[in-house]
């Protein structure tokens, strides 16, 4: 999509920059230094620089939104509460009455070009205002997360600092390439409190990532309260991978999970995982088992040992009912059933099965989302398939693909954030290889998987299982800088895509994520610059 009047970005435009020189170590993006452009992760699909422009936030700025937009209002609340932190100044936030105002720092639904879509914005910043426009509240708030990026770092601190607060000037339109732009978070083999996912909510929406996968079952460990099978939160979430106590969330929990997320424009998206993988399920009920006896809690890390049974009635009850409640309280509209590494269910079981259990989703008004193992099977024209291979080929998901499957490019040699960075890596796994940051960013989503064409790609999506991690400092490790550099992937077209332009733009978030207070990992393949 090429918007009028603005030129693509290339290359060439990457390698200059908007306000300034690139963070070095002689002239590091730190304290309260003007940003440049090459400090932007996802990369803008366009950009006009204006030289020697810039825009102050002082202490009489306003933040302004259109009269009667809530959400407008909702978006524009959380960034004054990021930067009276940090500035101390009021940033009193106002309905404009009349015309765009003189001043100030606007957020309108209005006036952006048609073709941004609802992800979209405009953001123009003069010596006079920073206006932010979207035809739709997720593109506003994809706007001032570019804003957030194009502030010094010192704007993201918990404290006062004495500021400039300068922003470069000139003009950034931007939507993304993908609609899907996902995270996922095991919290089955490690249980992650809610102040955890919440964290993590946060730090992903940062970089324009909409959808948080939550995999809330599996042999270690059940997550989430479901009132007409009590047990399975109770006695299957007691435990988690090397013992201790697990955990669960109730479903107040998990409704304060859902609209923290909504409310920075992330979607949840809610695993069951099925056949296999289910453990927890069947030493909670031994009814769910073919034998009737239910098996010992797990807390190894072992896979495919597991499966429900597929030839008893009650399963379908089982399912109907959980899947019900979860659906219930999901407002967005997908419900992932993993449905990998079944290896304890025959082919025709599994056959048998997956139909059974697409159809109960779609029975309560949800789209089916599953790991690519289920393309093995008849699929409703609806589901979504997940890759999550190690090769560029797969005969299955090729054929989905062209039947008309849309595919969630997650291959676990590139997006999976749980596989070491290199030897030397303390925390996570290597059975996918390990996979630096060169390597997460080093490939085309569009153009990775034989026989699947962009066209069939929904998205991208960054998976990080659990069975070494325990705690956010260990999440942040993991996904930073990786992360960032598959929801770049994602968002930003695929002509922006060089190692060398991204290599500075991401060196440029550290200094940041210190501010932030992000445990992440100085991968020695990006060049940090002084303060990171």
């Amino acid at each position: 999509m090429t918007i009028p009047g603005v030129r693509l970005l290339t290359t060439v435009i990457l390698a200059l920059t908007w306000g300034g020189p690139a963070p070095t170590a002689a002239n590091p993006a730190v304290g309260t230094s003007t940003v440049s452009f090459a400090s932007v992760v996802p990369a803008p699909a366009t950009v006009a620089p204006a030289g020697g422009v810039t825009y102050r936030i002082t202490a009489t700025t306003t933040i302004w939104t259109e009269p009667g937009s809530a959400a407008a209002t909702d978006i524009a609340g959380q960034l004054a509460a990021i930067l009276r932190r940090s500035t101390g100044y009021a940033l009193p936030v106002t309905a404009a009455s009349g015309s765009t105002p003189a001043d100030g720092i606007a957020l309108l639904l209005s006036g952006a070009p048609t073709g941004l879509g609802a992800e979209g914005y405009q953001l123009d910043v003069t010596t006079a205002s920073i206006v932010v426009r979207a035809n739709a509240a997720a593109g506003l708030f994809a706007g001032v997360q570019t804003l957030r990026q194009l502030l010094p770092p010192a704007a993201e601190s918990a404290t006062a600092q004495p500021g400039p607060w300068d922003v470069a000037g000139g003009r950034i339109v931007d939507y993304p390439r993908f609609a899907h732009r996902g995270a996922m978070l095991d919290v089955a083999r490690h249980f992650l409190p809610v102040s955890v996912v919440q964290r993590y909510i946060d730090e992903i929406a940062l970089y324009k990532v909409n959808r948080l996968h939550l995999h809330l079952s599996d042999d270690q460990g059940w997550r989430i309260a479901v009132d007409s099978w009590p047990n399975l939160a109770i006695y299957g979430g007691s435990t988690q991978v090397g013992g201790g106590t697990g955990g669960y969330y109730t479903q107040a929990e998990y409704r304060q999970i859902v609209a923290y997320a909504a409310a920075r424009y992330v979607m949840i998206v809610p695993e069951i995982d099925m056949p296999g993988h289910t453990n927890a399920a069947l030493a909670s009920y031994a009814q769910l088992n073919c034998n009737g006896v239910a098996p010992k809690l797990y807390t190894g890390t072992k896979v495919g040992f597991s499966s429900l049974c597929v030839s008893k009635e009650i399963t379908y009850t089982f399912l109907d009912q959980v899947l019900g409640e979860i659906a219930a309280l999901t407002p967005g509209p997908y419900l992932h059933i993993g449905g990998d590494e079944a290896s304890s269910t025959t082919a025709a079981d599994y056959a048998t099965f997956l139909n059974r259990a697409q159809q109960i989703v779609a029975a309560r008004g949800k789209t089916v989302v599953g790991w690519h193992d289920i393309v093995n099977a008849p699929v409703l024209p609806s589901t979504v398939a997940q890759f999550w291979g190690t090769t560029t080929s797969n005969a299955a998901v090729a054929s989905a693909a062209r039947n008309g499957t849309k595919i969630i490019m997650s291959p676990a040699n590139r997006t999976y954030l749980d596989m070491k960075y290199n030897s030397r890596t303390r925390l996570g796994q290597r059975w996918a290889g390990y996979i630096e940051v060169q390597d997460a960013y080093g490939w085309d989503p569009g153009a990775y998987l034989t026989g699947v064409g962009e066209a069939s790609v929904l998205g991208v999506e960054a998976p990080l299982w659990t069975e070494t991690i325990e705690t956010l400092a260990d999440v942040e490790n993991m996904a930073f800088p990786r992360l960032p550099a598959i929801a770049e992937l994602g968002w930003s077209p695929a002509s922006t895509h060089d190692w060398t332009s991204f290599n500075q733009r991401l060196g440029a978030q550290g200094p940041r994520w210190r501010v932030m207070g992000i445990n992440y990992y100085h991968s020695t393949q990006v060049s940090w610059p002084a303060g990171s």
